[in-house]
């Protein structure tokens, strides 16, 4: 019996894959449970077309990534926050923080994307790493500034 893979199956396959099983094992197993569907011609065209369509959105989305990537290169932020004689920040700057100036400079980051190792914690210039894709990665320079 051929089947097609819904979900990753261990020992078998990964989803998408089209795999022989045993009548039994398809039937009593993986069929009840959800893990497969049956690999019939029809199935296998539209597991075919939805591959191309995912890998077309996938292409696109890696586009618009490469191209904020470039963008956030070219940029610098500037964040205001109070400060002692020692440059010591009275609080921290964090990922929030740099996702809003980004935003007011019209860059739009989900915070999570922002990859800080720990809060900036005194004034100068910082490199933020920013993860925009899976496969593309930015850095932006912060200045912190007494304000």
């Amino acid at each position: 019996m051929r089947v097609i893979l819904k979900e990753e199956v261990h020992n078998l396959g990964d989803a998408g894959e089209i795999v022989k099983v045993a009548d039994g094992y398809g039937r009593n197993f993986l069929l009840p449970r959800g893990l497969a569907i049956p690999a019939s011609e029809g199935s296998v065209a539209q597991l075919n077309h939805q591959k191309k369509v995912a890998d077309a959105i996938r292409r696109k989305q890696l586009g618009g990534a490469k191209e904020l990537g470039a963008k956030l290169e070219n940029l610098a932020i500037t964040i205001r926050r109070e400060a002692g004689d020692d440059d010591k920040l009275f609080g921290s700057v964090t990922n929030r923080d740099v996702a809003e100036a980004l935003g007011l400079e019209g860059v739009q980051v989900d915070r999570k994307a922002i990859q800080l190792e720990e809060p900036i914690r005194s004034i100068g210039l910082f490199t933020v790493a920013v993860r925009v894709h899976r496969e593309v990665s930015a850095n932006v320079r912060v200045y912190v500034i007494r304000g």
